[in-house]
Parts: C-alpha cells; structure tokens; sequence
C-alpha cells in the first residue's frame, strides 16, 4: 500500500510541479521512450555483465517483494516454533534416534507436513534439520555452542547470498545518472547533425536530449535506490525466522525449561509479528 502511494507522491511532485510551472509534458512522453530504451538497455546490460544471471534475476524478482514486503508473517513464526517444538518433543520424549525418519526425509515426516509453508521453503528445511541430524549422528552428545557456532555461520552466509540482490540493484541504480547523460550525448550528437535547421527543431532536439539526462537521474534516486533500500529491509525481516529456529534449538541442547527456549526465540522477532508468549506456549502443551 505505502509502496503505491510513495509513488503517487513521487510523480504527482515531480510532473505536477513541473506541469504547475508552465511546462509541457509532450515534449517528455514523446522523447520518453527512445531514452527508456538507451538508460534501461544499458543499465541492464550492465546488470547482466556485473552478476550471475542467479543474481540478477534475484533482483529483478525483488522488486516485486518491495511491493508485497517480507515474505514470514505472525502466523508464520508461530508456526515454525511449533514445528521446532514438535521435532524437540520427540527428541526428548522419544529419544534422538526417534528424530532421524523426520531430518532424514523431511518431505514424508507427518510433523513436517503439518507446516507446507515452512516445508517449501529449502532453507528453513535446511536449518532446523542439519543441526537435528548432529544430535541423533552424536546420540545427544552435543555440545550447544558448536552448534550455535555452525546455526550462526549458516545463518550469515544465507544473508549475505540474499542482500547480493539488494546490491545489484544499488549498482543499477548508480549507473542510471551516468547512462542518462550517455543519452544526452547521444541526442546533442544528433542535434547536431541538424545544426542547419530553424531554432523551433533544434529547441525541440535539445530538449528532447535533455529528458535523458532527466530520466536517468529520476530513475535513479526515485526508483531503483528505493528499491534497493527496501529490498534489504525485507531480506532483514526475513532473516528473522532462522534466528527464531536457532535459538529454540540451541536453547534446548542448553537444558533451559520451555518458557525460556520460547522467550528466548520470540525476542527474535520484530514487535510487529510476534506471536504472544501464551499463543506459542498453549499450542507447543496442545501438541
């Protein structure tokens, strides 16, 4: 929603000045398309020869998460506590052998299918199943800050691999005000191939060269480093929810009572989606 509406902002302040100063918008929408095609061509092609086509795509598809924001919602973190919770319970109830149908063949384990979500989602799979998989191959002979240690690591790497896409779309965005005034050049090259014609033409060619320069530096700082600011907000708020399974299960390889392995998992999660101590304590007794 504030998505859609900073950009009603954006170009109501931007065109409806320029319009409420006397301007003309025919001369912008008629160049407009030509420069679109050299900034964004251009930006693009740089794109794709400055990163993976992994990473680019990352950032192509990360402009639709600015729109729909973080992908994890309160449902979602109550959930994977009671997820972890459960695999933790058979751990305790029925011993560390119990836990191997379920981190071994996580898409056939019945606890894991409970939360199809969380089940397709590979890095969650990933994070609560690989440590699990350490404590059934050492028979509960674990020790937790090795496990911390290797959760914290994993964790890191992920969120680094992610933010690649928020930086590929800060570059692009750096790109854009040198690219606009390649289109400048390429329009004052042009006006002056027709340096012969009456002033009214070249006013026009003129001003047309100069919506590149406009363009880009528009494009720029009201779009793509927007983007790019909100597209790791998101990929931080994401992040969230493995720090909320790494702290559940290192908690409990600690000895510390329920209450404490769920206080200290919910203070993981930002205010805005975390679920309350009573929601996550009466479904992990219901389960």
């Amino acid at each position: 929603m504030f998505f859609f509406v900073g950009f009603v902002v954006i170009f109501g302040a931007v065109f409806g000045g320029y319009i409420a100063a006397g301007g003309k918008m025919a001369p912008i929408i008629k160049a407009a398309p030509f420069e679109i095609v050299i900034i964004g061509g251009a930006a693009i092609g740089a794109a794709l020869v400055g990163n993976s086509f992994a990473i680019f795509k990352a950032a192509m598809g990360g402009i639709a998460k600015c729109i729909s924001g973080a992908k994890w919602k309160q449902a979602d973190y109550l959930a994977v506590m009671v997820l972890v919770g459960k695999l933790l319970g058979v751990m305790k109830k029925e011993g560390v052998v119990a836990l191997e149908a379920h981190v071994e063949n996580p898409d056939s384990s019945p606890i894991f299918g409970e939360f199809p979500k969380l089940a397709h989602d590979h890095f969650i799979v990933q994070m609560i199943c690989d440590p699990l998989r350490l404590a059934v191959i050492s028979q509960g002979n674990l020790e937790a800050d090795t496990v911390e240690d290797i959760m914290k690591t994993a964790i890191k790497a992920h969120h680094h691999d992610a933010l690649r896409a928020s930086a590929a779309l800060s570059s692009i965005s750096g790109s854009l005000p040198a690219l606009g005034i390649v289109a400048c050049v390429l329009g004052v090259i042009k006006t002056m191939g027709a340096i012969d014609q009456p002033p009214p033409v070249l006013g026009a060619l003129i001003g047309a060269a100069l919506v590149g320069t406009m363009l880009g530096v528009f494009m720029s700082y009201a779009m793509f480093e927007p983007f790019a600011g909100r597209l790791a907000q998101v990929i931080d708020e994401d992040g969230q929810i493995y720090n909320v399974i790494q702290q559940m299960i290192v908690s409990n390889l600690r000895g510390h009572p329920q209450p404490v392995m769920i206080e200290t998992a919910r203070a993981c999660i930002s205010h805005h989606n975390q679920p309350s101590f009573s929601e996550v304590f009466d479904a992990l007794r219901g389960s």
